[in-house]
């Protein structure tokens, strides 16, 4: 690797002690999954007026998952949400006192839905709030990575609308060594909850499929990434490892277009 990343172990080199999410949880929703006890199929959204009777059965919440060492939201140092500006949809670019810089790479736009897990995945989450963060083309979070402390680039929150949906204009994040291509988010219940960094409802990651990230991956600026997902699987990786199904984006689009990725986020 080059620039930033070429001066001895990185911060994300330690990515799989730093990163590690708490799996034992998951492991006991599978338990009493074979029990008979928690389903755990999909979850697909439907409009608020098409709920089916069937719905009230409930369904699997996201999974729960670290929200790694570079949240930004006042849990490992500094705090992005209580910033003016951090409410946006765009999140290419750093906002407020910043170095005012632009994170470059293929465009990228993410799509959550927000719904109800209790309802059957049947009701969206009107009112609720999520932060979304994620690294550059070359794996550095903003805030954090050597280069970039100076930087807000790629952290944005926005308020889910009538249909629990809320969409952020980005840029395809790299791969950087020990994790698979991801994204993190965190719901709350509110906007002025999540200004105000206080009750988290829910915290995961999405990610991407490995076709997406190939492709993408084989353009211009994304050089280390070729060689950090070359040996990575997300059965391999040490969030995704247990499980990744629930949490795998939907992809539409190509390199020349830009992406969209979209994940239904039971909550």
């Amino acid at each position: 690797m080059t620039g930033r990343h070429d001066k001895g172990p990185h911060e994300h080199d330690r990515g799989l002690a730093h990163d590690l999410p708490e799996p034992a949880r998951r492991r006991m929703i599978r338990l009493m999954a074979g029990a008979g006890l928690v389903p755990l199929v999909g979850c697909t959204p439907r409009e608020k007026t098409s709920a089916s009777p069937s719905s009230s059965a409930g369904c699997a919440k996201i999974p729960e998952e670290t929200a790694g060492p570079f949240p930004g939201d006042g849990s490992n140092g500094v705090n992005v949400l209580k910033e003016s500006g951090v409410v946006r949809s765009d999140i290419t670019s750093s906002f407020g006192e910043s170095a005012g810089g632009t994170a470059e790479g293929v465009p990228l736009t993410i799509t959550l839905t927000v719904v109800e897990a209790a309802s059957g995945c049947g009701t969206p989450k009107e009112g609720a709030a999520v932060y979304l963060w994620h690294c550059d083309r070359d794996g550095a979070y903003s805030l954090y990575s050597e280069g970039v402390t100076e930087e807000n680039y790629l952290r944005g929150v926005q308020e889910t609308d009538d249909q629990g949906r809320v969409t952020f204009t980005s840029i395809f994040p790299g791969c950087y060594p020990g994790r698979w291509p991801h994204v993190h988010f965190e719901v709350f219940g509110s906007l002025a909850d999540a200004t105000a960094a206080t009750s988290i409802t829910n915290t995961s990651q999405l990610a991407f499929p490995k076709d997406a990230c190939e492709a993408v991956y084989a353009t211009d600026g994304y050089g280390d990434s070729v060689r950090n997902l070359s040996g990575l699987s997300p059965q391999d990786d040490g969030v995704f490892g247990d499980g990744h199904e629930r949490q795998l984006a939907r992809m539409t689009g190509s390199t020349a277009d830009g992406y969209t990725a979209a994940l239904t986020v039971p909550v």
